[in-house]
């Protein structure tokens, strides 16, 4: 939050800042006046006491020289400035508690190098990175949410049906992907000096004013228990929206050492949130929905070293695109898209190739925000009481934070499920997560299981099936764990899985084949299964 005396100091920078930001529902005149009163009346209550103190000892001279009659006139006095002093302090109480919840509500001053601009369209772009050596892709790249239904690693209609549209389930090879990214890029960011977190995934209302999403943005956070329209208390709970707000506030009302600083946390966590974005292809699959896993980078550090600190914390979170060999773009986001909190952002977005969008590159496709990279100051600091001693026989100060996601899984797993897309519809599994995937090479699906999976149609799988020794034979059968998918042909390498899409091509003229074709197969060559 701005301090009292920065807004009363500055009041045309901030009045600057709010249009700048697009805030118009902040009364800055009203605060400015709630200030001047409440000063005013703690200036009163001061000569009041002073006052007050002087008849106090004048009663007791009185009383020494025996003047009962000046001395009961004292004391009268003193118990008018009593009532009267009372009397102030409840209205500079009144004053302060409407003072202290404006302030909360007043944006952080964006900072001097900022681009100036009304919206996202005036957003600066500083740099691509990946785009100079493009892996070959197919004519057609299929969007993540068709592919993933078509591999059977996304369920969006079984997440909706256990909890709601905008919650999903990853299967088999995806759910492997889902976990393969986190635990990489927790390590990723372990070399670079992040202590790990495992943070509370409830936080108090107090902890989401702390870091700035209340009390502006409650409609956005499950509350557990009560409506999000109702008044609440200071420990009513919330599901965490981002690490970042459990994070930040671990050092809530404490005082660091500079010695501590900086100080580097990560944390994994499942995040909330009940925006549900626009409608069409944003809200397909599983770019935008109301739970998704992310890891968060929070830095506390010293003010003079904060500016440096905001480069050095974007090179980190990059550095997971940069591993995975994924392309991607830097924006600097202008005043009018800042966010109530920032004083500087940069956002990284990465390239997806399966939907193509207006804003996309020149290649095609979308862009997708895996980060938000940004500057606090001592906006945070203030809201939260984080503080740091310079020299221990010093004043305490506020410190600046910072953080970044490092990064949102969903939107990398997009990214990869159409950037590493095969012609064959299977996924390249990228280098860096394969030790994390048991060895996979490839994302190459399983077979759907239940019903509904067979309906008015047939169940198609590829032809071919599994390895069936060192020497990367494949079998052809009609058993379940003999289709692709279901045994160890998914823990095979790349080869293997091509020899089984040529073959199953080579019988149907498609990637994949019904049980009837592969039964006709096998009459064919005579046998119930057959080696190749």
């Amino acid at each position: 939050m701005l301090s009292r005396q920065y807004v009363r100091e500055n009041p045309d920078v901030v009045r600057e800042a709010l249009d700048k930001k697009g805030v118009d529902d902040v009364d800055l005149d009203r605060i400015l006046e709630v200030d001047e009163e409440w000063r005013e009346l703690k200036a009163r209550g001061d000569d009041l006491r002073h006052e007050r103190n002087e008849v106090s000892r004048r009663i007791g001279e009185l009383k020494q020289e025996g003047n009962d009659e000046e001395a009961e006139e004292a004391i009268e006095r003193s118990s008018e400035l009593k009532a009267e002093l009372e009397r102030l302090e409840e209205r500079a109480d009144e004053l302060e508690a409407e003072l202290e919840q404006s302030l909360l509500e007043l944006p952080q001053v964006p900072d001097e190098s900022v681009p100036v601009g009304i919206d996202e369209s005036e957003n600066v772009e500083r740099r691509r990175e990946g785009f100079d050596d493009l892996r070959e892709l197919p004519d057609a790249v299929v969007p993540h949410y068709d592919l993933g239904e078509d591999l059977d690693i996304l369920d969006f209609e079984r997440g909706a049906k256990v909890t709601g549209g905008g919650f999903y389930f990853t299967k088999g090879e995806g759910a492997m992907l889902e976990h393969a990214l986190i635990q990489f890029m927790l390590d990723v960011h372990r070399e670079q000096g992040y202590t790990d977190l495992f943070p509370p995934i409830p936080v108090k209302s107090q902890s989401m004013e702390g870091t700035g999403q209340f009390p502006k943005f409650t409609e956005d956070a499950y509350r557990v228990g009560g409506a999000n329209g109702d008044a609440y208390d200071d420990d009513d709970l919330w599901l965490c929206p981002t690490a970042e707000v459990p994070v930040t506030n671990m050092y809530r009302d404490e005082i660091l050492l500079d010695d501590d600083l900086p100080v580097k946390h990560q944390a994994y966590t499942p995040n909330f949130r009940r925006e549900a974005g626009e409608h069409g292809t944003e809200t397909r699959g599983i770019v935008r929905v109301h739970q998704f896993n992310k890891v968060e980078l929070v830095n506390f550090v010293r003010p003079e070293d904060s500016a440096e600190r905001f480069e050095g914390l974007l090179d980190e979170a990059e550095a997971v695109l940069r591993r995975l060999d994924l392309p991607y773009r830097i924006l600097e986001m202008c005043t009018g898209d800042l966010g109530f909190t920032q004083a500087k952002k940069y956002d990284i977005e990465v390239w997806a190739p399966g939907d193509d969008m207006e804003d996309g590159p020149e290649a095609g496709g979308r862009w997708l925000e895996v980060s938000s990279v940004s500057n606090f100051e001592d906006f945070q600091a203030r809201r939260a009481g984080l503080r740091y001693r310079p020299e221990r026989h010093e004043g305490a100060e506020y410190l600046h934070t910072l953080n970044g996601s490092g990064l949102a899984v969903p939107r990398v797993m997009v990214a990869i499920l159409e950037y590493y897309q095969n012609d064959d519809g299977t996924v390249t599994v990228p280098d860096p997560l394969r030790s994390y995937m048991g060895g996979r090479e490839v994302i190459a699906g399983h077979e759907p299981v239940g019903e509904s999976a067979v309906g008015a149609g047939r169940k198609e799988f590829p032809l071919a099936t599994q390895s069936v020794s060192m020497g990367g034979h494949v079998r052809v059968g009609l058993e379940d764990n003999l289709y692709l998918g279901q045994g160890e042909l998914a823990k095979s390498n790349a080869a293997l899985v091509e020899k089984v899409v040529d073959l199953t091509k080579s019988v149907t003229g498609r990637a994949i084949a019904t049980p009837e074709e592969t039964r006709e197969f096998l009459d064919l060559k005579g046998a119930d299964e057959v080696n190749f």
